[in-house]
């Protein structure tokens, strides 16, 4: 969020005015006497035996701006808190360690989680009490926080008794719970195909028939879910899995989660029908959202998602990329003018006067559903409501005609929008979420040959490289305001070197490889349990010490480093013939394969990964001649790319590549004659699977032979 969105209620700031954080900065004129996480505050709890609130949120949580104006602005709730305990804030995308121990606290204690995080601790950071948002005063059930506040004062000083046993109490669950999460305890069973066969089938019978996604609201786009579905669509030939994808595909991109204006997604819908969306749009759901799209349109090959994907890369380029465009920016506000959704909603009136010809604008309300009364407050969230076809039958225009028209509506009423006030934006970067748009980058340029994209994402990956990365294969977590800081967790290595390898498909420059290999031996050597040997640790093994040392198998809103791990390791692993990557994989798949099995809505990626296991890879390598004039090479790329071939692994190879690098890998070995020989003056395809390898391919036409039995577009 930037500086002026910060509320100075003419006070001194405290010492968060220090911090780059967006959301510690957002509460740097609180009367709160804010410590960030760090020895200081830890260390005065300790000489003072004062207990520890620790409050952890993020900069376009709504709720945590709620609870700041009712609770963290009031002078007296601020007076209680500075005189009972040491405060600590904590920004939950900059300490996603921290976030994540005491979020499972908080799962423990009450069954979910979220933000903002409220936990009480005694001065060793073991939790007594932990909550999310309280209100100020009591409500509705709800425990008001001044009251909690004055309460737990008082049991510390009168009865620590009582918040030592709740503290041990939680320790002895968390620690339980811990050895189960982690796989100290895991049901070993093979990865196999049976798994993936239960998990689509359970994903199926959760989901929502009436209006597609996952459950009743509030519902979340759930992307690496529906990218299994979409694989086991591959796998089993079910059409039903793919038309499930398809439907809640169209129901997303129509719903008012979709910023039918701007491009881009919400973070997730309050209600059933994907209308109301929590404003707040974050940069990992775009992320992947974009590379669901990408591959709905592999699998139909149908135009309307070329569409939505390009619009939420505008969206991303326009709104969410550093200046100087080397790298992406973390998410935008829900409020704007202190209300939640303020810069999205429209009056039709608004839309009438703002609209050249009346009569293509009641077409236009027609379309997007708005009304007099409105959808949202007595105003209208833009949801397409009527497709074109209707339109054109109903005003008697061509369907064409409808489109222009719609499309030329929406360029007036961004530029208008564009005039509002607009929401704040957490402007920091971060590893793996960067990573994750530099996936998606790529995946949307394969499909639509827009060079644009390709070199957003070399940008970015060159950027992380030389100003976020070491050269021992380290990485740090955030950037801002020049500086990187905070030693990077498992999910910006996992995320990162995925992006790399994905860059290295479509682009094999060597030092991509090469740097997904050095960060892959770093995250070996310092996140792998080498006790248990099933996976690895979300901070490295010389981390700062918390109360436990957490793993990660869930995929939420983003995927588990583990996840990704599985399958950067066993994508390295066609690469670079490395026994250990494909053991580590294995070890990993055979430690989740029971939990996926049982609760595949939490291993979404984790089956992505297991799909590709499961299936094993083919490789698809692509050599360009130097012949002039041949276009076999691009119409080669072009039958790949948008094909749907989701085990597959590729390599594009220029004629101006380093071939010297790249034939130190196995992978190449065998497909890059010796310069100066008669064959590499030609273009030619290899196709290899189980270690056997098709005879070059110097045709289009031969190489789609191969293709076709692993791309299901068009079915």
């Amino acid at each position: 969020m930037d500086d002026n969105h910060i509320k100075k209620h003419n006070r001194n700031a405290n010492r968060l005015i220090n911090e780059t954080s967006p959301y510690l900065l957002q509460h740097a004129y609180n009367p709160v006497d804010w410590y960030s996480w760090g020895e200081k505050a830890l260390e005065k709890a300790k000489v003072e035996d004062k207990p520890i609130f620790l409050s952890i949120g993020y900069s376009s949580c709504h709720w945590c701006h709620v609870m700041a104006h009712e609770s963290f602005e009031d002078e007296e709730i601020a007076k209680i808190m500075n005189e009972n305990f040491v405060n600590i804030k904590v920004d939950r995308e900059e300490r996603a360690d921290i976030d994540d121990v005491y979020q499972r606290v908080c799962q423990l204690a009450a069954g979910t989680g979220g933000w903002p995080l409220s936990v009480f601790l005694t001065p060793d950071k073991k939790p007594f009490y932990i909550g999310t948002y309280f209100p100020k005063n009591s409500r509705y059930g709800m425990p008001g926080f001044m009251s909690i506040l004055k309460q737990l004062a008082d049991t510390y000083v009168n009865n620590k008794k009582e918040v030592l046993s709740a503290s041990s109490e939680f320790m002895n669950a968390l620690s339980g719970a811990a050895d189960d999460i982690s796989g100290s305890r895991p049901l070993q069973v093979e990865p196999e195909r049976s798994i993936l066969d239960e998990a689509a089938v359970s994903l199926l019978h959760f989901g929502d028939s009436t209006y597609g996604g996952f459950g009743q609201a509030p519902k979340f786009p759930n992307p690496s879910n529906l990218m299994f579905m979409l694989r086991y669509y591959d796998l089993s030939k079910i059409s039903k899995f793919r038309d499930f994808v398809l439907f809640t595909a169209d129901k997303m991109a129509s719903g008012g989660i979709h910023d039918h204006l701007g491009g881009g997604f919400a973070r997730y819908s309050t209600d059933q029908k994907w209308l109301v969306p929590h404003f707040e749009k974050m940069l990992y759901d775009n992320a992947l959202l974009i590379q669901l799209f990408s591959e709905i349109y592999q699998v139909t090959r149908d135009e309307k998602y070329i569409e939505v994907l390009n619009k939420s890369i505008r969206y991303v380029l326009r709104e969410m990329t550093a200046e100087d465009g080397g790298f992406f920016y973390s998410a935008e506000d829900a409020d704007s003018e202190g209300e939640e959704g303020k810069y999205y909603l429209w009056t039709k009136r608004e839309i009438l006067e703002i609209l050249d010809d009346k009569a293509d604008a009641e077409i236009f309300c027609l379309y997007y559903g708005v009304t007099e009364g409105g959808n949202f407050e007595g105003k209208n969230i833009l949801n397409s409501q009527n497709n074109q076809l209707f339109l054109s039958q109903k005003f008697d225009k061509p369907v064409q005609v409808i489109n222009d028209l719609i499309r030329r509506s929406e360029v007036q009423l961004l530029e208008a929008r564009k005039r509002r006030v607009h929401p704040g934006k957490d402007d920091k970067a971060i590893t793996s979420w960067n990573s994750l748009m530099i996936s998606a980058l790529v995946k949307a340029y394969r499909v639509t040959s827009e060079e644009t994209y390709l070199k957003a994402a070399v940008k970015a990956a060159d950027f992380i490289e030389s100003r976020m990365a070491s050269p021992d294969g380290r990485l740090r977590r955030v950037f801002k305001n020049g500086q990187a800081k905070l030693n990077g967790y498992l999910d910006d290595y996992a995320f990162y070197v995925n992006s790399l390898i994905d860059l290295f498909e479509v682009l094999p420059i060597p030092r991509y490889i090469n740097s997904a290999i050095r960060h892959s031996d770093f995250m070996i050597d310092h996140f792998w349990d080498k006790q248990g040997n099933d996976g690895f640790f979300f901070t490295s093994d010389d981390h700062e010490a918390l109360i436990i040392r957490t793993k990660n198998y869930y995929d939420l809103a983003i995927p588990s480093g583990n996840s990704v791990a599985a399958m950067n390791l066993m994508r390295l692993y066609h690469f670079a013939q490395n026994n250990d990557y494909l053991k580590k994989s294995e070890d990993i798949f055979r430690s989740i394969s029971s939990s996926a099995r049982d609760n595949p809505f939490g291993f979404g990626h984790f089956l992505i990964s297991l799909y590709m296991y499961v299936k094993r890879p083919t490789e698809f390598t692509v050599v360009r001649g130097k012949e002039l004039g041949d276009d076999t090479f691009s119409r080669m790329l072009t039958l790949l790319n948008k094909a749907y071939i989701p085990n597959g692994i590729f390599a594009y190879v220029r004629s101006n590549t380093d071939f010297g690098q790249l034939e130190l890998l196995p992978f190449f070995k065998g497909k890059l004659e010796p310069r100066g020989s008669q064959s590499n003056s030609s273009t030619r395809a290899y196709v290899c699977k189980d270690f056997v390898c098709s005879p070059p391919m110097h045709t289009s036409r031969e190489l789609e032979n191969y293709v076709q039995p692993n791309s299901l577009a068009g079915d």
